[in-house]
């Protein structure tokens, strides 16, 4: 473990591990002394594919060489590749429109945008009246607009006035939300999994419900996979392990692999279509570096190994946990694919106690909310890694 004496002069929004990374392949990384971790973090989900994969640090390398910024002032030849390749793995809607930004909060800021817009032009909702379902115990993003619907209260103190137009009901509670539609609601916006709450899964029946109480209203149902998607839960999508198809799909994180920030909302023509010259934009977003890595990173999805792995993989970590909380050791795991949330009981310390344990044992991860903590390995991490990590877990709780 390296940490630095000196004075800092970097913002502290954050309260890392002591520990400085300087290196890294696939699932492990190595701190500026050269000690080796195993990463069961992965960037929340940001390196599915581990740090560095070949193919993505290729496909960057090569745009290095061509151009990276155009700006949309300008069309590029990945752009269009990357919208029709991106909307052909969701396999949503033959016509379903793409558009690209840089991170998840701006995607989802942007969806937020266009169901409004939508609301108002095409469904007939009064200007300024447009209304949002969200669920307590989300995360979209941190900023102004989405923390105002957050029920976070160390993510809100401070921050207000807030930004209104939406509507928290009880996640999990298909009746409550079916409840909360009237007639100026546009749309509702979920996590199918929630992954910062401690990677909460609704009950299986929760997403048909909910899609079919916005069908029955002509509601969006936006679904936000910024940390669930891409393969993280064995499935491209977390919404197909319920059958269930949104209207409108945010994707970031994993979509630029680790390499660059990318972010992506994927949805029905008529509610993307809003967006018209000039009425929503970014100077970064679909550039060429990002698109480059986007393809890349689809094309390793398009064969379905990563999503297999982590259904295999994600068995036999649901197991391993299931019998540390047998044994007492946890007070409970909840798994979708390759990832976890496990809550500890206090008799062990609390989330961030364990995750220094841990770190002492060389493997990282992260608490959230006090007695949680989050595991999500790349979708590449060895058996015999995964193995050894969930070792150091269970001795870390003897």
């Amino acid at each position: 473990m390296t940490t630095s004496l000196v004075p800092s002069h970097l913002a502290r929004n954050y309260h890392p591990l002591p520990v400085v990374l300087a290196g890294g392949e696939n699932s492990w990384v190595r701190d500026t002394a050269g000690r080796e971790y195993l990463d069961l973090l992965a960037g929340y989900s940001a390196l599915n594919f581990g740090h560095r994969h070949p193919a993505l640090v290729d496909a960057a390398r090569a745009q290095l060489d061509r151009i990276t910024l155009t700006s949309r002032a300008f069309e590029h030849d990945l752009l269009e590749p990357f919208a029709t390749r991106l909307a052909a793995l969701l396999e949503l809607r033959d016509d379903d429109l793409v558009l690209p930004m840089n991170t998840g909060a701006e995607a989802v800021e942007t969806a937020i945008k266009a169901a409004r817009k939508w609301g108002h032009e095409v469904k007939g909702v009064p200007a300024d009246r447009a209304t949002i379902i969200v669920a307590d115990g989300n995360f979209h993003g941190r900023t102004t607009t989405i923390i105002s619907f957050s029920t976070d209260e160390e993510a809100r103190a401070g921050f207000g006035p807030f930004t209104p137009g939406f509507r928290v009901v009880p996640y999990g509670d298909a009746e409550a939300l079916a409840a909360a539609i009237d007639e100026t609601t546009v749309a509702v916006l979920l996590e199918p999994i929630q992954g910062e709450a401690g990677v909460i899964i609704p009950e299986a029946g929760y997403l048909p419900a909910v899609r079919a109480a916005c069908d029955a209203a002509d509601v969006l149902l936006i679904a936000d996979e910024v940390q669930s998607g891409l393969g993280r839960t064995g499935t491209t999508l977390a919404c197909e392990l319920v059958g269930v198809t949104p209207d409108v799909v945010v994707l970031g994180k994993a979509l630029g692999g680790g390499v660059v920030p990318v972010s992506a909302v994927v949805g029905r023509q008529d509610v993307l279509g809003v967006l018209t010259a000039g009425t929503h934009g970014s100077t970064f977003g679909g550039n060429p570096l990002a698109c480059a890595v986007a393809l890349a990173v689809v094309g390793l999805l398009e064969t379905g190994e990563h999503q297999a792995r982590a259904r295999e993989l994600g068995a036999h970590l649901a197991e391993r946990l299931g019998a540390m909380v047998t044994d007492g050791r946890l007070v409970e795991a909840r798994c979708a694919g390759l990832w976890a949330g496990i809550d500890l009981d206090p008799r062990h310390g609390t989330g961030r106690q364990l995750s220094e344990r841990l770190l002492e044992r060389r493997v990282l991860t992260k608490d959230t909310h006090g007695q949680t903590l989050r595991l999500a390995p790349p979708l590449t991490i060895a058996q015999d890694d995964l193995d050894w990590a969930l070792d150091q877990l269970g001795d870390a709780l003897r």
